[in-house]
């Protein structure tokens, strides 16, 4: 029985064997990424799909979250990046820290994203007059430089620093400034939801004493309404923090902030309503086009470029650029009006 099974594969082998040849070499071509990623245009996210506020009132048009799509830099891809416009191949070390591999990148952008849904939902509530009460700051590592001397890794909670109470990187650099070079330091840290202890060495800067990492502060609050936000794991990242206020502050107030329009768009935001600059706007508005976005709502520092590519591409599409959450809301509340 063996034997006759046998002989069949090997016949088959035999008579197929140059297709499934090919086939090997096409999935090890696959297989094989070099040190580059492919930038594409992506899409949005309709966020009256991921936010949910209790009670919360209902509008007429959408908030959207723009992203890029990124693909990674396999030889196949690679090749049709050349062939398809708007793919644009980036070299591993532009969008990754020296000494950082993609994984820790993509939890460091995992820990940018918490951080920046939790200013948006302190944002949006405090324009509202809604309640919103901070419970806890947690101060998270996410970013350890290459020659720091530490057995911290990104995503550690700093509790304390020599058994002193850390609330934030400013009481972080405090303690830090205060000691000599070669000083070890002893870190209370919380990882996967216990506690231990780690180490650090303290060198010289330019800039003073350093231990070589920096924090992301993220906070624990509760809210009256309760809110809910959604997210997939494979998006990360900190530029949807300006849409996902907006569509929580649409949600909060009485008034249809989307005109019913169907609003695009991308930024950070922190938890004073500073919005930031973002990479990738170029793909991110071919995604909003394509999703046939009424209004595309950036970074007042992406406005220029933004527009650039508009009138390059001569796409009809409302580009608005703002530099805080109240400007966004203001600009938003023009719009409705007229």
């Amino acid at each position: 029985m063996f034997t006759k099974v046998y002989e069949k594969i090997k016949e088959f082998i035999k008579e197929n064997y140059k297709g499934l040849i090919a086939i090997i070499i096409v999935f090890l071509l696959f297989m094989i990424e070099l040190p580059f990623s492919i930038y594409a245009p992506g899409g949005s996210v309709n966020l009256q799909d991921r936010i949910v506020v209790l009670d919360g009132y209902e509008s007429e048009g959408s908030f959207n979250m723009a992203y890029v799509s990124m693909v990674r830099g396999s030889i196949p891809f690679l090749l049709i990046s050349y062939i398809i416009p708007d793919w644009d191949i980036v070299a591993k070390e532009d969008i990754t820290i020296e000494g950082e591999d993609m994984d820790e990148m993509l939890k460091r952008e995992r820990l940018s994203m918490q951080s920046s849904m939790d200013a948006a939902i302190i944002n949006a509530y405090q324009k509202a007059g809604q309640e919103l009460v901070i419970t806890s700051t947690i101060n998270e590592v996410n970013y350890i430089a290459q020659e720091a001397d530490t057995d911290l890794l990104i995503g550690d909670a700093i509790e304390m620093v020599n058994g002193v109470k850390v609330s934030s990187l400013e009481d972080l650099q405090n303690i830090i400034s205060a000691l000599s070079e070669g000083t070890e330091v002893t870190l209370t840290v919380k990882r996967d939801g216990t506690y231990q202890e780690c180490y650090a060495t303290t060198y010289e800067t330019t800039d003073g004493t350093k231990i070589g990492v920096s924090l992301l502060t993220t906070y624990e609050y509760v809210t009256n309404p309760e809110v809910t936000i959604n997210s997939k794991a494979s998006e990360v990242g900190s530029s949807g923090g300006l849409m996902m206020s907006l569509a929580i502050y649409d949600q909060l107030v009485e008034e249809d902030l989307t005109g019913g329009k169907k609003i695009v768009g991308t930024g950070t935001i922190d938890i004073d309503g500073q919005i930031g600059a973002i990479g990738g706007v170029k793909y991110k508005l071919i995604g909003a086009v394509k999703n046939d976005a009424d209004l595309f709502l950036c970074p007042s520092d992406n406005y220029e470029e933004a527009i650039s590519i508009a009138a390059e591409k001569d796409y009809d599409l409302t580009i608005i650029g703002v530099s805080t959450f109240d400007e966004a809301i203001k600009k938003l509340e023009e719009l409705t009006a007229n």
